[in-house]
């Protein structure tokens, strides 16, 4: 399989973007996956933990009264991504925020394959070590199920994003989702990743 990944799909990418070096993706079959099968005494290949799908979720709070200021979380959310970002929708009512049932009030986009390894690669190498004072990710935000929550105070982090160009610093919530049987074996996996859970 090629390591290229082909985003050109997403509209509004630029065209320098539409031919990612997918390295973790090579890693991880390569080195990460026997290394975990080792470490977790895993015998059969099938059995190995891996990631299945990464979940970005922005919520726009002002959608409310700017109904333009949706347009640009999507629009930003597409580019960190790179692949396009979808509104999400209220599911009840709740009169003290103005927000009513089918209300557009937030953006979400779910990467599978190669352009979730992608984005992994990007927010480990590049994104994060541009947080200021940053120190890692609490071994707390797992949900049970081997699913890993973590938040992003600011989207400037990713070089995507133009910080000239932007109304505000808007945060995200990025979801990992892997195939792990519990939270113990998915923070093996994400520590193999090299993602900085320190607590």
């Amino acid at each position: 399989m090629s390591d290229n990944v082909d985003i050109k799909s997403s509209k509004g990418l630029s065209d320098e973007a539409c031919t990612l070096k997918n390295g973790l993706k090579e890693r991880f079959y390569s080195n990460i996956a026997p290394a975990l099968a080792k470490e977790l005494s895993i015998k059969n290949p099938l059995e190995i933990p891996s990631i299945t799908k990464v979940v970005l979720n922005a919520g726009v709070g002002d959608a409310v009264k700017d109904g333009k200021a949706l347009n640009v979380v999507i629009d930003e959310l597409s580019l960190i991504a790179g692949q396009k970002a979808v509104p999400t929708y209220a599911k009840k009512s709740i009169a003290t925020y103005k927000i009513r049932v089918g209300m557009q009030i937030g953006a979400r986009v779910t990467l599978r394959r190669d352009r979730m390894f992608e984005f992994l690669d990007r927010l480990i190498n590049v994104a994060l070590p541009r947080v200021r004072d940053f120190r890692g990710f609490s071994s707390r935000s797992f949900d049970g199920h081997g699913n890993y929550s973590l938040g992003v105070k600011e989207q400037i982090i990713f070089p995507e994003i133009n910080y000239d160009k932007i109304d505000r610093i808007r945060g995200m919530d990025v979801t990992i989702c892997t195939s792990a049987k519990n939270d113990t074996v998915a923070l093996s996996l994400l520590r193999a990743i090299n993602l900085p859970i320190v607590r």
